[in-house]
């Protein structure tokens, strides 16, 4: 963060979106999803974010817009495997899960899906005799 403050400086609402490159009432979104971010708020309600606080909402918007997860899907990564890892994932680090990536996820999924989409043709033609 090159706001000339310090590493471990407490950041306004606005310097994170600026920093992140998301809108502030993004920010807030987020906020009202995920119940690990918990900025300190003063007088008025202003919001500051502390250092950890940032780079866990760079791990959720990495979760969000990088690997293409759902609300709900980034909220259960975040549940299974902890604020540590998504912190980490905006650090380049590699998430700790062993389920793959979400393009392995989807085509595993894809895969699967086919392989039912096959079995209920072929039922289908057992039940109705036709070959469409």
């Amino acid at each position: 963060m090159s706001s000339g403050k310090s590493d471990s400086a407490f950041r306004t609402i606005s310097e994170v979106a600026e920093t992140l490159g998301v809108k502030p009432h993004v920010l807030r979104f987020w906020e009202s999803k995920f119940d690990e971010i918990q900025p300190v708020k003063r007088a008025a309600g202003r919001r500051y974010y502390r250092p950890e606080d940032v780079a866990l909402i760079a791990g959720i918007k990495h979760l969000l817009h990088e690997q293409g997860m759902t609300i709900k899907g980034a909220q259960r990564h975040l549940k299974e495997n902890g604020v540590r890892d998504v912190r980490g994932l905006a650090a380049g680090e590699k998430p700790k899960t062993d389920k793959g990536t979400p393009n392995e996820l989807g085509l595993n999924r894809r895969s699967k899906l086919e392989a039912a989409r096959q079995n209920l043709l072929q039922a289908r033609i057992l039940l109705t005799g036709e070959d469409n």
